[in-house]
C-alpha cells in the first residue's frame, strides 16, 4: 500500500463517523487557557492503550490499565491539562475514579466505559472542583467540529497543537483514522508519547486493535525522543467503533488490516513527528534513518540513540557537521556492527564512506542545517541523517529534534 491509498482530510478525532468531542477552560491552569477535553463514540468502540513504562505512574495511567484489561470496550475519553496527578497517592486515585464517575453520569453511561489523561506538574492533584464545575459544560459543547477545541485543551508547554485525519476505501466505503496529541518536554517513551488519542470508525476485533496500536507505537511514538525524558503519564489510547459499516477486520494478515495497519501507523507517525518538531526549545526536526542492521529493531535502536545524543543534538542547533558524535552514538547503541562499514551522509552531504571519513564541503552542510532551522514548523524543517551500518537487512527510523538554550530555559523554571 502506497501514501496515494489514502488521504489527508480535516476533522481530526471527529473525522471518523460517531465521534464528537470538546474542549474547554474549566480553571484548571492558572493561565485560564483551554484545559479539558472529552473525546465521545456515540456507540461502544474497541479500545486500546499503551502507556509508560515507568515505575512512577500517574492514577490515570493505572485506571486505564485497569478498564482495559478487564473489558477493552469504551465510550469516552476525559483528559485535563495542568495537573499531572502523578506521585499523589490514594486520593490522587481516588480523584481519578471521581474524574470518571462524573463523565458518565453526565453522558448517562457506566463509568466503566469511561478512560482517562492527565498531564501536567507532577505532585499535583486534578484541581476536582473546577473539574467537577467543568464536565456538564464539556459535554454540552460536544459535537462533530469539536477537534480544534480538544486539541488545544490537552496541550501544555506546545507551541502547536497536533492533529491529522486519513481516509481510505475499504470494500468500496470510506474508512477514517483521526487523532490529536500533545507534548513537547519529557519526551522519550517507552510505549507512546506524552498523550495522543486516535479515533477509527473501523470493525476490529479486541485483540487484533491492541496489536495494531502496538505496532503504530512502535514505528513512531517509540521512536521519538525530545530530552531523554520518559513521563510518567504517557499514553496512547485508540477506539475503533466500527461506525464506517465495514466487515469486521480479525486477521492481521488479511488486505483490510494491511490497509488499516499501514493509516494507523500514518497517523501516529504524523502525531509523532509533530512532537519531535515542537520540541521544548527546538529549532529544527531532526531525523535520522539506519539500514544495515541486523533486524529492524537494531536499526531502530541505533536511531533513536542517536537522535537521542546530547552531543548531536547540541551539534545541529550550532549548526555545526560533527559526524564524528554521529558516529559515536551509533557506536553505543548496544548493537554489533563493523565500524569499517560504517557510512554516514548529513542531508546531500557524505560524510564518511566504509568507515572512513571523506571531504566536503562544511560550510553548504552547516548551511543545511541553517535553512533547516528557518523553515520552522514546515516540512522543510527537517535535518535528515542517514547511517548505514553493514549489509543487514534491518531498518528503522527516530525523530528528535535540536538542543537549544531555550530547552535548559523553560525547564528550569517550569515550577516557578
Amino acid at each position: 500500500m502506497s501514501t496515494m491509498d489514502y488521504v489527508e482530510i480535516t476533522g481530526g478525532i471527529t473525522a471518523p463517523k460517531g465521534f464528537k468531542a470538546s474542549g474547554i477552560a474549566a480553571g484548571l491552569k492558572p493561565s485560564g487557557k483551554p484545559d479539558l477535553a472529552l473525546i465521545v463514540s456515540e456507540v461502544e468502540a474497541i479500545a486500546a492503550g499503551v502507556f509508560t513504562t515507568s515505575q512512577v505512574r500517574a492514577a490515570c495511567v493505572d485506571y486505564c490499565r485497569q478498564k482495559l484489561q478487564q473489558k477493552a470496550i469504551a465510550k469516552a475519553i476525559l483528559c485535563n491539562a495542568g495537573q499531572a496527578n502523578a506521585g499523589t497517592g490514594k486520593q490522587g486515585w481516588q480523584d481519578a475514579v471521581e474524574s470518571a464517575d462524573l463523565v458518565a453520569e453526565s453522558l448517562n453511561i457506566s463509568p466503566e466505559a469511561v478512560l482517562l489523561a492527565s498531564t501536567g506538574v507532577i505532585g499535583q492533584r486534578i484541581k476536582m472542583e473546577p473539574l467537577r464545575a467543568g464536565i456538564p459544560q464539556l459535554v454540552e459543547n460536544l459535537g462533530e467540529n469539536g477537534n480544534e477545541a480538544a486539541a488545544n485543551a490537552i496541550i501544555t508547554t506546545d507551541l502547536v497543537t497536533k492533529e491529522i485525519a486519513l481516509e481510505t476505501m475499504i470494500d468500496n466505503r470510506p474508512v477514517r483514522v483521526g487523532g490529536i496529541a500533545k507534548g513537547s518536554g519529557m519526551i522519550h517513551p517507552d510505549m507512546a508519547t506524552m498523550l495522543a488519542f486516535v479515533t477509527c470508525d473501523a470493525a476490529v476485533s479486541t485483540g487484533l486493535w491492541q496489536e495494531m496500536l502496538t505496532q503504530a507505537a512502535n514505528e513512531s511514538f517509540n521512536q521519538i525522543t525530545v530530552d531523554g525524558d520518559t513521563s510518567t503519564n504517557d499514553s496512547l489510547i485508540a477506539l475503533a467503533n466500527g461506525q464506517s459499516r465495514t466487515p469486521a477486520i480479525t486477521d492481521l494478515n488479511s488486505k483490510n488490516a494491511q490497509t488499516l495497519q499501514q493509516m494507523l501507523t500514518a497517523v501516529c507517525q504524523h502525531l509523532a513527528k509533530a512532537i519531535a518538531r515542537d520540541g521544548e526549545g527546538a529549532t529544527c526536526l531532526v531525523e535520522v534513518q539506519v539500514s544495515g542492521a541486523p533486524d529492524d529493531p537494531s536499526a531502530r535502536r541505533i536511531a533513536k540513540t542517536i537522535v537521542g545524543s546530547s552531543l548531536v543534538k547540541s551539534a545541529i542547533f550550532g549548526r555545526d557537521p560533527n559526524w564524528g558524535r554521529i558516529a559515536g552514538a551509533a557506536g553505543r547503541a548496544g548493537v554489533k556492527f563493523r565500524q569499517e562499514e560504517l557510512r554516514i551522509t548529513l542531508g546531500e552531504y557524505v560524510m564518511m564512506e566504509n568507515g572512513q571519513p571523506l571531504e566536503y564541503d562544511r560550510n553548504a552542510a552547516s548551511n543545511y542545517m541553517k535553512q533547516a532551522a528557518q523553515g520552522a514548523y514546515l516540512e522543510e524543517d527537517t535535518v535528515l541523517i542517514t547511517v548505514c551500518v553493514g549489509n543487514g537487512s534491518g531498518n528503522g527510523i527516530a525523530w528528535g529534534c535540536d538542543l537549544s538554550y531555550d530547552y535548559v530555559k523553560i525547564n528550569a523554571e517550569y515550577t516557578t
